[in-house]
C-alpha cells in the first residue's frame, strides 16, 4: 500500500545521514544490506572459510552501527571497504596467534593501510592501472611484479602461475592482490594528467 511505501535515498551518504540523525536502526540495517554480499565475499576471501565469513559479517554489522556514529563519511563504500578489510586482517592474525592453523592463514602477505590511502586506491581505476602498468611494474615487490605481470600480462590463469613460480594458489591471490594496490598507488602519487583524465572519463 502506498501510504507504507519506503523513501528512497539517492545515495549511501544521504541514507546514513538520516540513520544517523533519527538513529532508527533499520536505516542502517538497509545501507548494510546493499552491500552485505561484497562484504561476505571479501571476508570468505581473506578467511578462506564460510562459517568464519558469515561470522565476521555478522561482527561487522554489529561493530559498524555503533562506530559510524562516531565517523565523518564522505564516501561510505570506500570506507567500508577499509574497515572489512582490516576487521579480516586482525581475525587472521588473531587465530595466528592462537595457533587456529588454517594452512591458507600462513601464505598471504598483509599490508596495512589507512583509510587516506585506501582512498587513493580507490581513485585509480583497474583501465588506467591496466594502461599505465609496465611503466610501475618494476617498483613492486619482486613476487608481487612476477605475479602481476604474468596475471595481467601474460593473461595466465592462477594454475599457470603456480605451475611456473611454484607459488601456492593463495599466495598468487595475495600478491596479485597487494601488486595491484600497490600499483594504484603510485599512479595516484605520480597524479599525471593522462591517467586523471582517462579514470575521470570512464
Amino acid at each position: 500500500m502506498w501510504l507504507f511505501k519506503k523513501k528512497e535515498y539517492s545515495s549511501d551518504e544521504e541514507l546514513l545521514k538520516h540513520y544517523k540523525q533519527s538513529g532508527n536502526k533499520d536505516l542502517f540495517a538497509d545501507l548494510f544490506k546493499k552491500h552485505v554480499s561484497v562484504v561476505y565475499g571479501t571476508c570468505l576471501f581473506y578467511l578462506q572459510d564460510k562459517d568464519e565469513a558469515q561470522d565476521a559479517t555478522m561482527q561487522l554489522f554489529e561493530k559498524l552501527m555503533l562506530d559510524i556514529n562516531n565517523r565523518e563519511i564522505d564516501n561510505f563504500k570506500g570506507w567500508l571497504s577499509f574497515v572489512v578489510r582490516n576487521h579480516c586482517i586482525s581475525i587472521i592474525r588473531k587465530n595466528k596467534s592462537q595457533s587456529k592453523n588454517i594452512k591458507s592463514y600462513y601464505e598471504f602477505e598483509y599490508e596495512d593501510a589507512n583509510y587516506e590511502t585506501e582512498e587513493k586506491i580507490n581513485a585509480v581505476s583497474d583501465d588506467v592501472m591496466l594502461e599505465n602498468m609496465k611503466q610501475c611494474l618494476p617498483k613492486l615487490k619482486e613476487n608481487q611484479r612476477l605475479c602481476v605481470e604474468l596475471f595481467y600480462l601474460n593473461n595466465k590463469s592462477y594454475q599457470d602461475i603456480a605451475n611456473q613460480t611454484g607459488f601456492t594458489l593463495n599466495e598468487i591471490k595475495s600478491y596479485i592482490q597487494n601488486g595491484k594496490r600497490n600499483l594504484k598507488l603510485l599512479l595516484e602519487s605520480a597524479s599525471t594528467p593522462l591517467s586523471m583524465t582517462k579514470n575521470k572519463t570512464k
